[in-house]
């Protein structure tokens, strides 16, 4: 990751760059109180799938195909945000997405068979979609604008609200409904929201100095055939880990609750665990990245999340599992930042987007294959794939080291 300016030169022509700085800052701020949001609203929901399953009666596989009502509204969504998002701009879309996603997590509590289930978790996977990819390409535009390396802070944020909304809901899972818990997330996303969003709203997305002329940009997005299979290539890395996280974040408390008998609140806290180590990966991540580049920090990340998940699938104590669940969190908190940037280099915005839908893609699609594959063998077992796919990263890494330029 190449090492960029200070905030003051991010815009010449400000008088002094105060201004801009200014400017820049708030809309940082706002962004990564989105990233947070979205981190808190989605462990809010994960950490009460078990006492949901319990509501509607599904079976493994019958929630696993409710759970892909998220992945299929989220990754149709990704598909389409990005003209959204070219025509009425990142900003604006991020806001509206988080106001669905807000409203949208009261609804799974209201159902009562898995088919219901299945519906409103398409709403709130398009919303998640949208807000995801509608965030990734604003925090692109403003890293650029920025120059500095703070990519891996707005992810940081995201795992720190995922760590949050976890530990709240591990505060709250032994006293209070799924109804009013999640009913509690709504108010307190549509809160935030307003607070935020007119942050976003009354400052459109910065522009890089150096960005080319519009009659320039038709033939910067024109990539040719080895720059379109090198951004996919990190969009396969990302969809890699990203399954390891959205496995954790669905049956990582199934898991330690049905199969090692967990308390419910010490069922929710291993998903706040995870989150924890993914936060403080994260914190550190521009530290690490510059002390071992981007492939060993792959081929390193990939490792210890395989390690870590064989410990936390296999391990036959709840405090056992836990500790592999930290050190999966450790290994994977890199990865997908460091996939998405390494795509942006080779396409900027462009490839930033393709990696992120298709990373997205495997965190929404995992959790479906891994209930179809607990019924046909155990969660446990089903659980392994995460470290086979974090493997898999880790050597995909490694032999794409030389498809970027950035290293």
């Amino acid at each position: 990751m190449p090492l960029l300016n200070k905030l003051r030169t991010a815009v010449p022509g400000a008088p002094g760059g105060d201004p801009a700085a200014r400017s820049l800052s708030r809309l940082r701020t706002a962004l990564t109180l989105f990233f947070a949001l979205d981190g808190f609203l989605f462990a809010g929901w994960v950490v009460r799938i078990p006492a949901i399953k319990e509501q509607t009666g599904s079976s493994p596989s019958d929630l696993g195909l409710a759970l892909l009502g998220v992945s299929a509204g989220a990754v149709v969504t990704m598909t389409l945000t990005g003209r959204l998002c070219r025509r009425f701009g990142s900003h604006p879309v991020t806001v509206a997405a988080a106001v669905l996603l807000s409203l949208s997590i009261a609804l799974p509590p209201l159902t009562h068979s898995a088919l219901a289930l299945g519906l409103v978790l398409l709403v709130f996977g398009t919303a998640y979609g949208g807000i995801n990819v509608a965030m990734n390409s604003a925090a692109v535009d403003l890293v650029a604008a920025l120059r500095r390396p703070v990519m891996p802070s707005f992810h940081a944020a995201f795992s720190l609200g995922g760590m949050l909304g976890a530990g709240l809901g591990a505060l709250v899972a032994g006293g209070l409904s799924p109804t009013a818990h999640l009913l509690g997330l709504t108010v307190a996303g549509l809160l935030l929201t307003a607070a935020a969003g007119p942050v976003l709203l009354r400052h459109p997305c910065p522009a890089p100095p150096e960005a080319l002329p519009a009659d320039t940009a038709p033939a910067e997005r024109r990539l040719d055939r080895r720059a379109r299979g090198a951004v996919t290539v990190f969009g396969v890395i990302a969809l890699c880990t990203a399954y390891g996280e959205g496995a954790m974040a669905d049956w990582g408390a199934l898991h330690l609750e049905q199969d090692l008998a967990a308390h419910p609140g010490a069922a929710a806290a291993g998903y706040s665990l995870f989150a924890l180590a993914m936060t403080a990966g994260r914190l550190s991540g521009t530290a690490l990245l510059q002390r071992l580049g981007q492939t060993r920090t792959l081929v390193a990340g990939g490792a210890t999340a395989a390690v870590g998940m064989l410990l936390g699938a296999l391990a036959p104590t709840v405090w056992l599992a836990l500790v592999g669940f930290a050190v999966t969190g450790l290994g994977l908190a890199n990865i997908f930042p460091v996939a998405v940037a390494r795509a942006g280099a080779l396409a900027g915005p462009g490839g930033v987007a393709a990696a992120s839908t298709l990373g997205y893609g495997g965190m929404l699609l995992g959790p479906p294959a891994i209930g179809f594959l607990a019924d046909w063998f155990s969660l446990p077992v089903a659980l392994t794939t995460v470290a086979v796919l974090a493997g898999g990263a880790a050597l995909i890494g490694y032999a794409a080291r030389n498809a970027s330029a950035v290293r």
